[in-house]
């Protein structure tokens, strides 16, 4: 019985710590002890609305990086632009790095190249991003002089220890696997059925054949959501701000800076929900703006099947298709 009880003392504790820590949390996926809650889309993740689950599609590879080429390509961007959906491979470049918003790497620029920077956002966090500088990538002339400092153990430590979403870490560690959800999906059943009401953090179209995340569809969320009120002035903002990153980059020794900003899922499947703002047609459209502009929004409004996955925020393979032919088509890569 001792033994039983600090076994499951032990499991319990095991589970704890991957849920504070990413390190564990990674070691217990890599052994199949817990799952990616992803794995069908994160609108299903939120919901659990079984009519939205949908394997996450494996798009086939471009194949398309060259030792020889003359460019080379540097991104800051969010989800649609990681690793598992965007590489090197799927463009014409002999150097690729990518950093995510909110975090800061390094690059030494080669000025025998054209060295080129997309701004990669969704739409509902441009204007956050560029209501406040962007540092992401900090342009160094020799990196070999300024190396990255060594991190002592105890700020590792701190960085792997994650203490604001330890409760959605810790749900994500115990109820990953498929029998969890199961019961996940008979409760949502009945609060759409009894109740006409999904999962706080998504909303359903109106005819309930798509879902979305709350924050694209929700008014009070005011500078997330398509349907939000978005003033002139703000826009002029926006503007001023993004030319502002696109010369100091420039100044830093990039010879192009482009602009590329991905629709929320509402905008394009559900437009007549309320009164959309426009955000991309109005910066991407403005007289003050000095960026070059990789438009999907167009191909995207055009396309007759729609660009995003059932379950997910992201797109599929053919919207991905659809952004890597704008980006390859005006970057000439």
């Amino acid at each position: 019985m001792r033994f039983l009880r600090y076994t499951v003392l032990f499991v319990a504790l095991i589970l704890w710590v991957a849920g504070l820590s990413s390190t564990v949390s990674h070691w217990l996926y890599n052994a199949g002890v817990i799952v990616d809650d992803y794995r069908h889309g994160d609108l299903y993740r939120i919901s659990a609305l079984s009519q939205f689950k949908d394997d996450q599609p494996v798009c086939p590879p471009s194949n398309r990086a060259s030792d020889t080429a003359s460019t080379h390509l540097y991104i800051i961007g969010d989800s649609f632009s990681e690793e598992q959906r965007i590489g090197q491979n799927d463009f014409r470049v002999s150097h690729y790095q990518r950093v995510k918003w909110g975090f800061t790497q390094r690059a030494q620029l080669d000025p025998s190249k054209r060295n080129v920077l997309l701004l990669e956002t969704v739409e509902r966090h441009f204007r956050e991003h560029f209501a406040q500088p962007v540092n992401e990538l900090v342009v160094e002339k020799d990196t070999a002089q300024n190396p990255t400092p060594i991190q002592m153990w105890w700020e590792k430590l701190n960085a792997d220890y994650h203490r604001s979403d330890v409760e959605e870490r810790l749900a994500s560690t115990l109820f990953s696997q498929d029998w969890a959800f199961w019961f996940k999906e008979a409760k949502a059943a009945l609060t759409l059925d009894w109740f006409n009401r999904a999962s706080t953090g998504v909303s359903l179209s109106r005819d309930q054949k798509n879902i979305f995340l709350d924050f694209d569809t929700d008014t009070t969320r005011k500078k997330l959501s398509s349907f939000s009120e978005l003033s002139d002035a703000e826009v002029n903002t926006l503007v001023d701000s993004l030319n502002s990153v696109a010369d100091r980059y420039r100044q830093l020794g990039f010879d192009d800076v482009y602009l590329s900003i991905i629709p929320n899922k509402a905008t394009i499947l559900e437009p007549n929900r309320g009164a959309y703002n426009h955000l991309i047609e109005r910066v991407q459209n403005s007289p003050a703006l000095r960026v070059k502009t990789v438009n999907i929004y167009l191909p995207y409004k055009q396309a007759k099947q729609s660009p995003y996955l059932n379950g997910d925020t992201h797109w599929n393979c053919q919207g991905r298709s659809l952004w890597l032919e704008a980006v390859r088509k005006q970057l000439a890569i």
